[in-house]
């Protein structure tokens, strides 16, 4: 898998995840270790993004 590839898939997931975040906020019985669950593996995606984006 090339780098830009491998990034797209990163971006992809982190969309996903975003939506899944956003659907969940909306859920009046979710639960809130779940949301920030998301919201952290929502920000080491990003984060991996930004580093392989400036390597």
């Amino acid at each position: 898998m090339s780098l830009s590839s491998h990034i797209a898939e990163l971006r992809r997931k982190h969309e996903h995840l975003s939506e899944k975040v956003e659907t969940a906020q909306r859920s009046p019985g979710m639960d809130d270790l779940v949301i920030a669950d998301m919201k952290k593996q929502k920000l080491r995606l990003k984060e991996e993004i930004e580093r392989l984006s400036h390597a």
